[in-house]
């Protein structure tokens, strides 16, 4: 068997494990086994086939990543899809929690009086500012 073969074979192997696992990395050394495979189709030698492989699967690894990392750099921080959302209010207890239905669930609602209006919890239409654990934290709107 050649070394462009043996590549091919290596280059299938690592696109097999990266459908199994689910990450690019796998993806980006595939790429280099691809560089070395025609590398050896060019007759280069061993050496120059590892070495190929290498530079361009470690490349494209950090390539990946830098980009990875500028999307996460540049994406707002992950935010609950409730948030903004409006839930009504029939009665607020005495420990200034409600209990509001959302999405066919019931939750537990707690009042947030610096961003509403009102100091005090009021009945009515309220807006979800945040998720606290299992908790809605709800302004008036």
């Amino acid at each position: 068997m050649n070394d462009a073969t043996i590549w091919w074979l290596v280059t299938g192997g690592l696109v097999a494990a990266e459908l199994m696992s689910g990450t690019f990395y796998l993806l980006m050394l595939a790429i280099g086994a691809v560089a070395a495979a025609l590398a050896a189709h060019m007759g280069t030698s061993l050496n120059t086939q590892l070495v190929t492989a290498a530079l361009i699967g470690g490349l494209a690894v950090v390539l990946w990543r830098q980009k990875s990392l500028r999307r996460e750099a540049q994406a707002p921080s992950a935010q609950h899809l409730d948030i903004g959302e409006t839930v009504e209010v029939v009665a607020w207890d005495t420990q200034g929690t409600a209990q509001v239905k959302h999405r066919g669930a019931n939750w537990t609602a707690i009042y947030s009086s610096a961003h509403s209006p009102s100091p005090e919890p009021s009945p009515g239409t309220h807006r979800i500012q945040a998720i606290q654990g299992s908790r809605l934290v709800l302004e008036k709107i």
